[in-house]
């Protein structure tokens, strides 16, 4: 099924909010096999809205209208829809009671501007909103289907799982079943020559592969008269992407790097320690984002000075003047004490510069990586020759969960 989406929101234009409503939307609409074919933005405006709207059911048999269903003045999308639908509005009992039952747990009275929110389209069916006040709703006319969700991305995602989805389930002529594969260590222009065996003259299943920041994404589809055929699909094409690639797959079921380096970590019953200087913490930070983190994580210092180094990991004073601050000793020092003092069982370190300056003899993106495992101790070089400090520390943050990775799978 041919479809648009079409955002809603002066604030979108002016650059104040990113669409990342649109993209969300692409992504899981694609997956179910919908073919997204335009994206529009408009202001709150309710010519332009009407205007915009007509252009995306000339090409389109389904738009998905996002934002303008708040309960201010300029809060207009699902009235023009009506309109141009050519139906009435009406009270939804509902979105009343649910509206007070909310301002009441606020521990105060609905402003009179919210029952705005409550009128929704004759015919529509709706989508009440657990995750906010405004509920949205689908209007089918003449085989053309506009699908109206609030702007607020949490609230949108939420209505979208939980009701949109099914709600769309009647459009899919067959059953599309994917399957998200997580690679490390490669780039994705190598990952699609290692797999071109299996992607030139492709037809059913896919693979697509993109490109993330220091890792690659496959997706393997396909789209068959059965889920249970689907299924076998892209199981058998999975297990032959295994066999091209597996070196460098980390996951199957589209896992973050740090959710498999946690549950590996408990699976094994091992515990790990960081240090970490140019990175600040976000090691530590993306370990314990993974719920049971306070299984396996033992200490974690952020050790950014010298004297620090020196004082709470007990590098020595030496290795630091001989060497520098930035180098593979300096590290593999860092993950020693890191390992002596908490007593876990791995130890992971880091120092760097992330930029945006350099330093005499050194440039910015250069880092080094201690750990030690029991007697195994060693380091990683890296050089990302960019100066885009936040970007560096997302990275080496990475490499840092990759290297964990590469030392207990």
């Amino acid at each position: 099924m041919k479809t648009s989406i079409l955002a809603v929101g002066t604030e979108l234009l002016f650059g104040q909010t990113v669409n990342t409503n649109a993209a969300y939307l692409s992504e899981k609409l694609n997956l179910m096999g919908f073919d997204v074919m335009y994206h529009f933005v408009v202001g709150d405006n309710p010519a332009r809205l009407k205007e915009k709207l007509a252009d995306a059911f000339t090409d389109t048999d389904l738009v998905i209208l996002t934002g303008g269903l708040g309960p201010t003045q300029d809060d207009l999308t699902k009235e023009m829809v009506a309109e141009y639908m050519g139906v009435e509005m009406h009270l939804d009992e509902r979105v009343v009671d649910d509206l007070n039952a909310i301002f009441a747990k606020r521990g105060g009275n609905m402003p009179e501007n919210n029952m705005k929110q409550a009128y929704l389209p004759d015919g529509c069916t709706p989508f009440y909103n657990a995750s906010g006040t405004a509920p949205g709703f689908a209007l089918e006319k003449d085989g053309k289907v506009a699908i109206c969700l609030p702007g607020p991305p949490r609230e949108m995602k939420w209505l979208f799982e939980n009701g949109v989805r099914d709600y769309l389930e009647k459009f899919m002529e067959k059953k599309m079943v994917y399957r998200v594969i997580r690679t490390i260590g490669i780039g994705e222009s190598d990952l699609e020559m290692l797999l071109m065996p299996l992607i030139d003259g492709q037809t059913d299943p896919t693979i697509a592969t993109y490109a993330k920041e220091g890792e690659c994404t496959l997706r393997v589809a396909s789209q068959r008269d059965s889920e249970e055929e689907a299924s076998a699909a892209v199981d058998e094409m999975t297990e032959r992407v295994r066999k091209l690639a597996g070196e460098y797959i980390y996951s199957l079921e589209n896992e973050e790097l740090n959710e498999v380096v946690v549950r590996i970590l408990k699976e094994k019953g091992l515990t790990i320690a960081s240090s970490e200087s140019c990175t600040g913490g976000l090691f530590a930070a993306a370990i314990t984002d993974v719920a049971g983190a306070s299984d396996v994580i033992s200490s974690s210092y952020v050790t950014y000075s010298n004297e620090s180094k020196i004082k709470e990991l007990g590098v020595p004073a030496e290795t630091i003047e001989r060497f520098g601050v930035v180098s593979k000793e300096t590290a593999e020092a860092m993950a020693a004490g890191t390992k002596k003092r908490s007593g876990a069982d791995i130890a992971v370190s880091i120092t760097g510069f992330a930029g945006p300056e350099s330093d005499p003899g050194h440039e910015a993106g250069e880092a080094y990586i201690g750990y030690a495992v029991g007697d195994i101790k060693g380091h990683i070089e890296i050089h990302t020759s960019r100066n885009f400090r936040t970007w560096n520390r997302r990275y080496f943050t990475l490499r840092m969960l990759r290297a964990v990775y590469m030392l207990i799978r």
